[in-house]
């Protein structure tokens, strides 16, 4: 007997043209429906590019023939009408600027424990610091952190235009899944409801005008990732790590992801660098230079390092970042250079 599930898989082989990822991760499979070894598949398509259509669709087939006690297949490949990119080629053509923002910045790292929420909101902080209007989106749907690093808890209020209006933490415009639940609720949500959630927050939010709405990704290249990217056009990607190897090799990942996106990496942070011990010596905890070897070796900026200090953690647990509480401590003077690497870059 074929199962439904056993028809996805088989087009989880089939690669968008151009892309590493498949036609089902895309959402492109809308309908399919199994009779008797009969086969039907229903494909939905925003590329204008027909070459792309029949690559999409010879694949396809071959695919789902290629099952056991399949004898017929049909794929019915629709047409989606949105605006497509220049090229035609590219499942991200329903992408829409949002409105007063001039530009969104996607904060990323290939694993956890890499300390990116923390880059995230000091980050965003420093750029407000330098005279920027800032946004911060929390997409991390499963592990929220924004409001506890950035020490607001309010709830969004609804517009005349029935939008969401976002909390302000330290002057910076905030949204995050985090504030629309209570305190410890899990989330438990399949792919589907995270899609819809991070598109209502990119487009369903009163952001007004900003400089830099940046956005903080949850850890590797899943659904928050791929809707993130099918939703608005970046304009560039940071990278967090963190100097040893095991890091490292999992953010070429999330470089590759960017890479096959067409979002340009604006530059690799590393954080947790080192440790300078009461007594003046320098301890390399996670080894050294990582980061900026890697970002020499794929010839990527590099931002900056961010030691370990106490005053970081203290003031992510407190919601003070560091930035605003300390802005001339050492701890402070490392984001708001990372944050003035960040915006030379758009200059």
């Amino acid at each position: 007997m074929i199962r439904d599930e056993d028809i996805l898989n088989a087009l989880r082989g089939v690669k968008f043209p151009g892309f590493s990822r498949d036609i089902v991760s895309f959402g492109m499979v809308k309908h399919l429906a199994v009779n008797e070894g009969a086969v039907h598949v229903e494909l939905h398509i925003t590329s204008s590019n027909p070459e792309a259509s029949r690559q999409i669709k010879a694949e396809a087939e071959q695919a789902l023939k290629a099952l056991p006690g399949v004898r017929f297949v049909h794929v019915d490949l629709k047409q989606t009408a949105v605006g497509a990119t220049p090229g035609g080629g590219s499942p991200f053509a329903g992408q829409n600027r949002v409105p007063g923002v001039r530009r969104v910045i996607a904060v990323a790292s290939g694993k956890g424990g890499v300390g990116k929420s923390t880059i995230s909101v000091n980050l965003a902080c420093a750029l407000q610091h330098l005279g920027a209007q800032v946004g911060l989106l929390d997409c991390d749907i499963y592990g929220p952190s924004i409001p506890l690093m950035m020490g607001v808890k309010d709830r969004p209020t609804i517009s005349e235009e029935e939008k969401l209006v976002p909390p302000v933490g330290h002057r910076v415009k905030l949204m995050s899944i985090g504030f629309l639940l209570d305190d410890d609720q899990p989330v438990i949500w399949r792919g589907p409801m995270i899609q819809k959630t991070i598109q209502q927050f990119v487009s369903q939010v009163a952001w007004g005008e900003l400089d830099f709405l940046l956005v903080d990704l949850p850890p590797g290249t899943g659904d928050a990732q791929l809707s993130l990217c099918q939703t608005v056009p970046l304009d560039g990607g940071v990278v967090v790590t963190t100097p040893q190897e095991a890091s490292l090799g999992v953010v070429r990942k999330g470089i590759a992801m960017f890479e096959k996106v067409n979002v340009p990496i604006l530059g690799i942070v590393e954080n947790m660098s080192y440790f300078t011990a009461p007594n003046g010596d320098r301890v390399e905890i996670f080894g050294n230079g990582g980061g900026r070897l890697e970002a020499a070796r794929r010839n990527i900026p590099f931002l900056g390092e961010v030691p370990i200090f106490t005053e970081i953690r203290v003031g992510g647990d407190r919601g003070i970042p560091v930035v605003v509480s300390e802005p001339q401590g050492p701890a402070g003077q490392a984001f708001l250079s990372i944050a003035q690497a960040l915006h030379s870059r758009f200059n």
